[in-house]
Order: structure tokens, then C-alpha cells, then sequence
């Protein structure tokens, strides 16, 4: 895991044990209020991280540590450059958050980390044979006695420091059920993409064909190809979040 990830995890611990003796020092003023100091609450939550289910306990009137994973998939068939791909959205996460309630009211930010991010697009790519396609800028055609095929794939670092704010409490001190808003930004790092072909790659005539897998030709635009989504997927470092969940405190 990076620097980048380890921070807010250690800035999770830390905050964490700060919070922990305030609860045992509101102890020595029993009776001041009913209220619970502490409690475990679990929810449900849709999300642009996907549909999940979350689990949080108090630390002190003022700190919850909250954990949840979200999964979603969502699949899309599209034509580019005369290659029919099948895509496939693959949501996959865990993640953990300090809620911090500044007023001890509803409102809260929570630093936080995705301590598994799976989420990745995959696409299965075919060319009809006798289709001409194009790649890296050159125009191919797929032999008919051996289609194209292809895989391609966009990652993402597997853990990525996170914040959000919002509004509600997985662990509310009064009452039993809650609604919680969040909103914020995973930081996931530059995507990579990756693409592999297979069949066999034919001139534009028709001609001069050969295996798209190890000829250097097809290989070059290939990686040209690989190149230019990688320049237009760079921007995207940022994942935004925006989570609406129902829970209960037990």
C-alpha cells in the first residue's frame, strides 16, 4: 500500500484513539443525560460506489467509526472503429470512514480510505470477419477463417484515501432508525488500461494476414491504441461519491 493510502488510514487510527478516552471520561458524568453514548447501528445505502450494506459504532458523542462494501455491475454493448465491444461496469469496494459530528448534530465529515478498490471496466471486443476495423489510427480487416477477438480492461489503484460530508448518523444517540446523505471524492489514482487481441489481422484489402496476437504491425497499433486511452482516461484521478442510506441502532 502507497503513501498516499496509508495516510488516511493512520490519520483514521489516530483520531479514533483520541476519541475513545473521551467516552470514558463523559462516563464519570452519569446521569447528566439519558442519552446512549455508544451503540452499534447497521444500514443499507445505493451509492455511485453501488449497492451495499454498512456497520457503525460510537466512540464518543461526537466520533463514529463506520465500514460498509458496495457491489453493482451494469453491462452495455457499443460499436468504435467497427469493433463490437461488450461492456461491463464492475463495481466492487470496501472502505472505511471516521464520522466526525463537529456540532453533535446531524452534520459530518468524514476522512476515510477504500481499503479495497476493485472497481474496473472490462469490455469483450469481437470483428465480424471481413469487417474492416480500425487501430492506433490504421484500418485492418478481420480474416474470415479467423475472426478478431479481444479483451480490454480500466484499472484503478486498489485502495484510494477518501473524504466526504454530509448529513445523518449510522448511530444515532436518541432514536433507533436513521436516514444518512453523503457526498465527497475517492482519490483512485490515474486508470490503466490494458488490451490484448487474438485472430487474425488482415491489410485493409484483405490481404497479408497474420496473427493479431505477435505481429509487430498489428501489436504497434495496438499499443498506440492503448496509449491514446490511457492520455483521455488521465484526467480522471477522482471518483465522485454520493452515497443515501437508511439504518438502525441497536
Amino acid at each position: 500500500m502507497t503513501a498516499k493510502t496509508t495516510a488516511p488510514i493512520v490519520l483514521i487510527l489516530l483520531l479514533s484513539s483520541l476519541a475513545m478516552p473521551a467516552q470514558t471520561n463523559s462516563g464519570s458524568n452519569a446521569g447528566v443525560t439519558d442519552e446512549p453514548r455508544h451503540g452499534v447501528g447497521i444500514g443499507f445505502s445505493a451509492s455511485t460506489l453501488g449497492i451495499g450494506a454498512e456497520a457503525g459504532v460510537a466512540l464518543n458523542p461526537k466520533f463514529n467509526l463506520r465500514g460498509g462494501f458496495h457491489i453493482f455491475n451494469y453491462t452495455r454493448d457499443f460499436t468504435r472503429d467497427g469493433i463490437n465491444y461488450r461492456g461491463t461496469l464492475d463495481l466492487r469496494s470496501a472502505q472505511v470512514l471516521l464520522d466526525w459530528f463537529p456540532s453533535g448534530g446531524i452534520l459530518h465529515l468524514s476522512p476515510g480510505v477504500l481499503v479495497y478498490n476493485g472497481n474496473q471496466l472490462n469490455a469483450n471486443a469481437a470483428v465480424p470477419g471481413g469487417q474492416n476495423f480500425s487501430l492506433g489510427g490504421t484500418t485492418f480487416r478481420s480474416n474470415p477463417a479467423n475472426p478478431i477477438t479481444g479483451q480490454g480492461k480500466l484499472e484503478f489503484n486498489k485502495a484510494a484515501p477518501m473524504v466526504v460530508f454530509g448529513f445523518g448518523n449510522l448511530v444515532p444517540r436518541s432514536r433507533h432508525f436513521s436516514a444518512n446523505l453523503d457526498l465527497g471524492i475517492a482519490y483512485h489514482g490515474t486508470p490503466t488500461a490494458s488490451l490484448s487481441l487474438a485472430g487474425s489481422a488482415c491489410a485493409a484489402n484483405g490481404l497479408n494476414c497474420r496473427n493479431a496476437a505477435t505481429d509487430p504491425t498489428v501489436q504497434s497499433s495496438l499499443q498506440s491504441e492503448v496509449a491514446k486511452l490511457n492520455r483521455n482516461a488521465g484526467p480522471y484521478k477522482m471518483y465522485p461519491v454520493i452515497s443515501f442510506g437508511v439504518g438502525y441502532r441497536f
